[in-house]
């Protein structure tokens, strides 16, 4: 049984979630604007991952037996000063998303959650590759960032990029 704070904390978490998925819609709008489709569509992938994670929140919720509460949530960014400035945008969001979800394993700790501490420990190794994979391109961007060729060569490479869910499990 989910103690009042942790199912707040689940809820907010999948809520947060769907929010990531629009914060990665924006960045994919910022590329597809500045003509870098794979770029673009690197961000459109994360976003249906993002929606992803939170229909896991979603789901374990209603398993355990709590409703979803689906609420509002900010606007995110949708300036940006270059591509590198996305990913750099994005690494330091997927840091709170950790943040957040060792926040919320912490609460199922200390409340000697199970159920929940198995369900999270998925997010915790995913939260590890996310991190890794920014932080990868980041630095690839930066090592290449003033050579078109390099760069057209990694956005060629980033359009490539699909969304495969039973990877995801």
């Amino acid at each position: 049984m989910l103690s009042e704070k942790l199912h707040q904390a689940l809820n907010d978490q999948m809520n947060f979630e769907f929010y990531s998925a629009h914060a990665y819609m924006a960045m994919a709008a910022y590329c597809t604007d500045e003509n870098y489709d794979g770029f673009a569509n690197f961000y459109l992938v994360q976003a249906e991952e993002e929606r992803f994670h939170a229909m896991k929140f979603y789901n374990f919720l209603s398993d355990m037996g709590y409703r979803a509460t689906i609420t509002g949530f900010d606007t995110p960014g949708n300036d940006f000063a270059s591509i590198l400035d996305t990913f750099k945008t994005a690494l330091s969001h997927e840091k709170e998303v950790t943040s957040r979800i060792y926040k919320l394993a912490d609460i199922a700790f200390d409340e000697r959650e199970h159920a929940t501490i198995a369900f999270l420990k998925w997010f915790i190794d995913e939260q590890v590759e996310e991190e890794a994979t920014f932080d990868n391109l980041i630095k690839r961007i930066e090592r290449v960032e003033s050579d078109s060729n390099a760069i057209f060569m990694l956005d060629t490479e980033l359009a490539s990029r699909k969304f495969d869910a039973a990877a995801q499990e």
